[in-house]
């Protein structure tokens, strides 16, 4: 089997092949770097810059990670809830659906008017965007319990709750790191969007700084920075996945192909 590193080569060529691509195309046609900065003067600003950008970053990533925490508690909350009352699912489900298509950067003003500019519209911002995904894979993941084994133990006389913790929450796992996954990645940008809202540091502080300035390459910095902290929460979730689930439901039978 190959390894996540054998596997990435493909990725890692492509993106040195972009690189390279951006570096001589800025080159070759003059292109200033007000407008667009070749990947040499984006790397020498970060290794320069510094103490510029150096006191945005914990800020950013301690807001996320909190986001990120919230939204998983709320999403796992609310997935259990419409499970277990389906009537519950029947009447939410359609909003909580509704609400993922209002863009959180036009949601965002009103947290602002309606709760200031402190820490609560920021972790409303984060999690937004963080549950909707958990809540999502958690309820797929129950749906897709074995049935054989909730019919057999049923008839064993198993209780509800009994059911739901030995066999629907166990089975709902792998489902439930999927969304978790996915809302790593988002809490991030959730991070920065909420930091637009108002703050005294943070990459999203930062980015609008460089932005306003006509800095390009440090807007790009912000930009690896966002990148480099998802793949970092990205990679922690997925090893927690590989504490957690000791048993692949593929290969041991519990997952119709």
């Amino acid at each position: 089997m190959k390894t996540i590193w054998q596997k990435g080569w493909g990725a890692l060529f492509v993106v040195i092949l972009l690189f390279i691509s951006w570096e001589a195309s800025v080159r070759i046609f003059r292109v200033p770097n007000w407008l667009l900065p070749s990947p040499l003067q984006i790397v020498k600003e970060m290794v320069e810059g510094y103490h510029v950008y150096g006191e945005h970053l914990l800020p950013t990533l301690s807001l996320a990670l909190s986001g990120l925490m919230v939204g998983c508690l709320i999403g796992i909350i609310i997935g259990i809830g419409l499970h277990i009352v389906p009537f519950l699912r029947q009447a939410f489900y359609p909003l909580l659906i509704i609400s993922q298509n209002i863009p959180v950067i036009v949601l965002a003003p009103l947290l602002v008017i309606w709760f200031g500019f402190g820490m609560l519209p920021k972790m409303i911002v984060i999690t937004l965007v963080c549950f909707f995904p958990i809540t999502v894979s958690l309820l797929d993941g129950f749906q897709h319990t074995d049935r054989e084994l909730w019919n057999y133990m049923k008839m064993a006389g198993a209780t509800r709750k009994q059911l739901f913790w030995k066999l629907e929450w166990p089975q709902a796992i792998p489902a439930l790191f999927s969304g978790l996954k996915i809302s790593a990645t988002y809490s991030v940008m959730g991070a920065v969007i909420s930091e637009w809202l108002g703050a005294e540091r943070g990459i999203g502080v930062y980015m609008t700084l460089a932005s306003s300035s006509f800095r390009t390459d440090r807007v790009f910095v912000a930009i690896l920075f966002v990148v480099t902290f998802s793949l970092l929460l990205f990679a922690f979730i997925v090893f927690l996945e590989k504490l957690v689930i000791k048993w692949d439901p593929e290969k041991e039978g519990l997952i119709d192909e």
